[in-house]
């Protein structure tokens, strides 16, 4: 298969790899970077459970080529740093997880749509402040098949005071 070399910085870490072009952003993390803090869920990018930060923005990582991320920050829920360190306490206080597999997606995207929000990105609600519809409609695309959405909400709503 035809590969190439790929230099990726991940959680503030350089690495040059030599991948098959095929390779997805998800399995390089996952199974040459040994970063299973993300999570393959559905590989469709319908879950949500393998978000990650490229670039500040959220991506899901099933439909990302690693070669695509050449030069690129990434970021996944083992380098998210003091704003995932916030969010994953929240989580905890809050119960926003239950068997923990869409947790670090989540929390990828629940930090990553607080920036946005910070910084005046417009979504379908537009409410006026960061209401539960809000947070609800800007977190769509993150799935949990054990339901915690209420404690998903608190939480989030906690750590974007």
């Amino acid at each position: 298969m035809p590969s190439i070399q790929v230099c990726l910085s991940v959680n503030g870490r350089r690495h040059e790899l030599e991948l098959d072009t095929r390779v997805s952003l998800l399995d390089c993390l996952r199974e040459h970077l040994a970063l299973t803090g993300t999570k393959k869920g559905c590989d469709q990018g319908a879950c949500g459970a393998c978000t990650v930060l490229v670039d500040g923005e959220r991506v899901n990582s099933c439909l990302v080529l690693a070669a695509q991320c050449q030069e690129a920050e990434i970021a996944t829920i083992e380098g998210l740093g003091e704003p995932g360190r916030a969010m994953r306490e929240a989580f905890v206080r809050h119960d926003g997880l239950q068997c923990g597999y869409c947790t670090p997606g989540q929390i990828c995207s629940a930090v990553a749509m607080l920036a946005e929000y910070d910084a005046g990105v417009p979504s379908a609600v537009g409410a006026a402040g960061l209401t539960d519809a809000e947070i609800r409609e800007r977190l769509a695309g993150n799935l949990c098949r054990c339901g915690a959405y209420n404690g998903i909400l608190a939480a989030v709503r906690e750590a974007g005071r």
